[in-house]
């Protein structure tokens, strides 16, 4: 069976089933819209711990631990881990990983990362070179903040455009056998560039690149908008969500029916976020919580993950380059 479609995307001829997964968030996310689809909120953005980096760490190990709990099987079953984060040398999932003695594969997708490791352990799965994969992602806000702009204690102010980090983590198993949804098909992205240097325009700087992702998606599947239930992008936030609205309607795609962006989701407008959350851990929060409770439960059947990121370091910004984007989507169908 051929499994490549048009392009860039795939058919999975025996798609990979999630049999779980779980997640765990700092406390103003737990304060959010999504409250209830939290399986773990911290009382603070420590946790007890002596920096906001090894508070990531525990977060990740901790969303992997309990994702594997959750499929009643043990560590030793997962034959390989896929995860990342946002920080330099993926620090805050390597001292996560040391820790799970398990064979892993770093990535760095910026915040399409989550999706980055579906797809891949999809690939794994269905290629038969594992029989049960781990996919993770985390950000934290503080830690993020201290490496891409200033440290939280300066108090800068942030413009209209910019987002809120989200402090979390979320993971999914993936298996060949068991009960759950599956991943059917995915789309590679590729970098996109509009030239935007601001790194406060996040939104605006990644929808380019998740219109390019759905648009191929589409052609590529021969499929429309109304197929999915619900299309999700991972942290486009406000302003990049109605770009992406607009980007597709001048191709002739209309978004109005099932679209949202997770970065839109996680936090109530009285919580000051700008233009929304961002960070690796927004899409991954969301679907290891409120999606895969939808597919769950039925209320939803198929949907479409466009994780997004942004691709700058700190040493590109202050090169005054600018930001190279990419998108990735995975289709999960119950």
């Amino acid at each position: 069976m051929k499994k490549k479609r048009g392009q860039q995307s795939i058919i999975f001829g025996n798609p990979p089933i999630i049999t779980s997964t779980a997640n765990i968030v700092g406390p103003m996310e737990g304060e959010g819209l999504l409250r209830q689809y939290f399986d773990f909120i911290m009382a603070d953005n420590l946790n007890g711990l002596e920096s906001w980096e090894r508070c990531e760490s525990y977060m990740m190990e901790w969303a992997i631990k309990a994702a594997i709990k959750k499929e009643n099987s043990s560590m030793d079953k997962i034959d390989c881990i896929l995860a990342g984060d946002l920080l330099n040398q993926l620090m805050s999932t390597h001292f996560a990983m040391k820790n799970l003695n398990r064979p892993f594969l770093g990535l760095y997708g910026a915040c399409s990362t989550m999706v980055e490791s579906l797809l891949l352990g999809a690939m794994l799965i269905d290629g038969s070179f594992a029989n049960k994969v781990g996919a993770a992602a985390s950000s934290h806000h503080d830690a993020a903040e201290r490496q891409y702009r200033f440290p939280s204690e300066l108090g800068v102010q942030r413009p209209p455009s910019s987002q809120w980090t989200v402090t979390g983590s979320g993971a999914a198993v993936l298996s060949s056998l068991g009960i759950g949804p599956h991943i059917t098909g995915a789309t590679i992205g590729k970098i996109v560039d509009y030239g935007i240097k601001d790194p406060n325009a996040m939104g605006s700087a990644m929808a380019p690149a998740a219109s390019d992702t759905l648009w191929q998606h589409l052609q590529d599947t021969e499929r429309t908008p109304n197929y999915y239930d619900m299309i999700y992008t991972g942290d486009l936030g406000s302003v990049g969500k109605e770009l992406v609205i607009q980007l597709m309607q001048e191709k002739g795609v209309d978004l109005s029916n099932n679209y949202e962006d997770c970065g839109c989701m996680i936090y109530h407008e009285k919580q000051d976020t700008h233009a929304g959350a961002s960070g690796c851990a927004s899409s991954a929060v969301v679907f290891c919580g409120y999606i895969y409770n939808m597919l769950m439960t039925g209320k939803l059947k198929k949907i479409l993950l466009l994780g997004t990121g942004s691709l700058h370091s700190t040493t590109s910004y202050q090169q005054k380059e600018s930001i190279p984007c990419i998108a990735h989507a995975v289709a999960v169908e119950m």
